[in-house]
């Protein structure tokens, strides 16, 4: 009988989720067909999802990881609401992700690991393929962990060790479905397991039986075909918001002509700036992995002393440690750069998932009157800019800088235009000089309220440190009542008087309007997405999405004055929304989720659809 032949339909977005137990190689398998994506010209966004747990109970909802990635052949800000297609490893993938699927999705499951015990483990007290839930979408159960164990059946492996190939399998049928090509995917291969030839051999034949087997059997009837996105001409990579910090301090570091310092102590989500900056020793970078989370910090103002460009990196936990020792930092005026890549809470927490619940810590998280500045990245690509920013700030302020961003920044990826290193901003040091007879360590420039930085080393400039409260002018150890006061006001101002060296708030869409939405950080793609899809439908709505936290913007009052109302999206239960109605009087409204999950488009504009028809 002769087949018929598959029809390709192209798309302009797609979303697709890969999900199994935390040692199915889901991360790496979404990685893969990601960066097989990106090289072919899509935009993209990526989402990976992961158990708290180093090892999860196998095979239950507690231990699926999964990565969710949007491709398109337009411009993509967030890697989906409801996924097109789901590649689910086990019944415990299928649970925890069958409701954020659409209705007609494609939905391929490994059918060697659906046997009572497997649906027992997932909580499933009956088979969920076998009821008419499933009739809504497009189903293929496939033997995925038999046909990958009959293809490496000549291999002298065992079959733990053949089992952990079946995620190149399920990307191989993946690939045929949505036209890609393997050559990145098999030259990663190749230098990822160059010591273990039979690895290689092993993943690479079983890729390719994954997309001969989809093929052979015609999974769908269609493949889909989604067409390079017209973006700005350039070179780029994939990158993650934390690899984007990295490149991002080592940017600054080669601005301001200093070496580059992290103190710091692992914490999830933020560990892989440690290991990915210990990689650049070539360019100065000196990296410490401090005891705990109060020693980072402390070596990190070590360094700033002896005149190095200085970083800690932690997460909401970590942030409250180091409390007491930004505190220090803010009294001896040292440029300082606090990393935050936040995560669920309180205590412990959520790990492993996003949250923005550490904004009110940053500002306001230490005892006595201490500002500092703090600002946030939005994209993975923008952690760059503003860890970029960050450096920046602290060394031409002499100040600490908190400088946030999320889980879901940090692990999420897309693709980045590599700058001309040329055109960034040189950093200029405010750095005292050797021999200077007049020199007092807080004399302070009349318009920044900035300080001169004194090496120890530099002739004639030995000063005092430490926490105890600095004299006026000549840093001596002072309890005057009044000087005290002094002190506390010129430091806030001189945090205050920042806003006159930052830009303008931008707004996305027109200047007045019936509704403002308003955001910061990692929620830019969600909140950027509903609000241009209403915009096009003719909504008077726009968007203004603050990167610039502490000081805000000069311009942000007369922002807020042309509109009708104003809602404040975060993933927390308020906090930016109280401290803009601390310092505007204004009626903020305020939308907020605290899932561990971003914000999804659809919730979005429902939310706004509402405030805009009059509605609560």
């Amino acid at each position: 009988m002769a087949q018929q032949a598959v029809e390709t339909h192209e798309l302009e977005r797609v979303t697709i989720k890969f999900a199994g137990d935390s040692g199915d190689g889901m991360q790496l398998t979404g990685t893969l067909f990601s960066d097989e994506s990106a090289l072919i010209g899509n935009d993209l966004a990526t989402f990976p999802d992961f158990p708290a747990e180093i090892r999860a109970p196998a095979g239950t909802v507690a231990g699926v990881s999964g990565f969710q990635v949007q491709i398109g052949a337009v411009e993509i800000h967030t890697p989906g609401d409801e996924a097109d297609a789901l590649v689910a490893m086990n019944p415990a993938a299928l649970k925890a992700n069958l409701s954020r699927i659409r209705k007609g999705a494609i939905v391929v499951v490994d059918k060697d690991s659906w046997e009572e015990r497997d649906l027992k483990k997932a909580d499933y007290d009956h088979d969920p393929l076998q009821t008419d839930v499933i009739e809504s979408y497009q189903l293929v159960q496939a033997p995925i962990t038999s046909l990958t164990r009959e293809t490496l059946k000549d291999f002298e492996m065992d079959t733990k060790q053949k089992d952990r190939c079946k995620n190149m399998f399920a990307l191989g049928m993946m690939f045929w479905v949505y036209g890609r090509s393997f050559d990145n995917t098999e030259k990663y291969i190749k230098q990822k397991f160059a010591k273990k030839p039979k690895v290689v051999e092993a993943n690479l034949k079983v890729l390719h039986a994954g997309y001969s087997y989809a093929q052979t059997i015609e999974l769908f009837g269609s493949t889909y075909k989604v067409a390079p996105a017209s973006i700005e001409p350039g070179t780029y990579r994939q990158i993650s918001g934390n690899k984007s910090t990295v490149l991002g301090m080592l940017a600054a570091s080669v601005k301001s002509g200093l070496d580059i310092f992290l103190g710091t102590y692992p914490i999830t989500p933020a560990s892989d700036i440690l290991h990915e900056l210990s990689k650049y020793k070539e360019f100065g970078a000196k990296t410490v992995q401090a005891e705990d989370e109060i020693a980072g910090i402390a070596m990190a103002i070590g360094a700033a002393f002896g005149g190095d460009l200085a970083f800690t990196t932690t997460s909401g936990p970590g942030l409250a440690l180091k409390g007491e020792a930004l505190g220090l930092a803010i009294m001896v005026e040292l440029p300082l750069v606090v990393i935050n890549v936040q995560r669920g809470g309180p205590s412990t927490g959520l790990p492993t998932k996003t949250e923005q619940s550490d904004l009110l810590q940053a500002l306001y998280g230490r005892h006595g009157e201490s500002p500092c500045p703090v600002i946030a990245a939005s994209t993975p690509g923008n952690c760059f800019d503003f860890a970029f920013e960050a450096g920046r700030i602290a060394l031409e302020h002499m100040t600490p800088v908190v400088y946030l961003t999320d889980g879901y920044l940090a692990n999420g990826s897309e693709p980045w235009l590599i700058p001309d290193v040329n055109t960034l901003p040189e950093i200029k040091v405010q750095k005292a000089k050797e021999g200077d007879a007049n020199y007092l360590p807080y004399d302070r420039d009349e318009e920044t309220l900035v300080r001169k930085w004194a090496i120890p080393g530099m002739k004639g400039l030995a000063h005092r440190i430490g926490g105890l409260e600095k004299q006026d002018k000549t840093g001596n150890v002072s309890y005057d009542p009044q000087n005290h006061e002094f002190m506390c006001k010129v430091r806030a101002e001189k945090v205050a008087r920042i806003a006159n060296d930052i830009p303008d708030q931008k707004i996305i869409g027109e200047e007045s309007g019936d509704l403002l939405v308003v955001g910061w950080g990692g929620t830019y793609g969600s909140l950027l997405t509903a609000v241009t899809e209403l915009q096009k439908q003719g909504k008077k709505i726009s968007l203004a999405h603050f990167n610039y936290i502490n000081p805000l913007p000069k311009n942000t009052g007369d922002i807020f004055k042309n509109f009708k109302k104003i809602v404040v999206c975060e993933l927390n239960l308020g906090q930016f929304q109280k401290y803009l109605s601390e310092t505007f009087d204004y009626d903020f409204l305020k939308f907020n989720k605290i899932q561990g999950l971003p914000f999804m488009i659809g919730e979005l504009k429902w939310r706004f659809e509402s405030i805009l028809s009059g509605g609560a």
